[in-house]
């Protein structure tokens, strides 16, 4: 994974989910956020980092549509505007991010294994946080 820092989109493969994004259809946005979470949610073997990095991303793009969620300003985010998110993604996010910290997961590993996982999982929990209280 290339990473240069914890935040969510800060790594090349995050930012690449949000060039595709941006390169999407308006229309197909919030069905490719949705299958980027449904992909993770439903892992059961070994989670791979790319897939676990981009459920992040989304989550995150659907945390900022929440009350209290704090809005994607990173240059790696997407530059194209989304549409307003269905509501049921709130849930599906929450999923996508607890299998995320959930073993066996590449991610979880290796932020683990690079000295910097309780930051990293402090903003997962933020996430993680927001978007159940939106949830309700």
């Amino acid at each position: 994974m290339g990473a240069w820092d914890i935040g969510h989109f800060d790594n090349d493969t995050a930012a690449d989910f949000s060039g595709d994004l941006d390169d999407a259809p308006q229309g197909e946005r919030a069905e490719r956020i949705r299958e980027a979470l449904t992909v993770v949610a439903g892992t059961r073997d070994y989670l791979d980092s790319d897939e676990a990095v981009v459920a992040v991303a989304a989550a995150a793009l659907v945390a900022a549509q929440c009350p209290g969620g704090e809005p994607v300003t990173t240059a790696y985010g997407p530059d194209e505007p989304l549409p307003e998110l269905p509501l049921g993604l709130r849930g599906l996010a929450v999923q996508a991010l607890d299998r995320v910290v959930t073993e066996p997961s590449e991610l979880l590993e290796l932020w683990s294994e690079g000295g910097h996982g309780e930051p990293w999982e402090e903003g997962i929990g933020r996430l993680r946080t927001v978007l159940v209280e939106a949830a309700g």
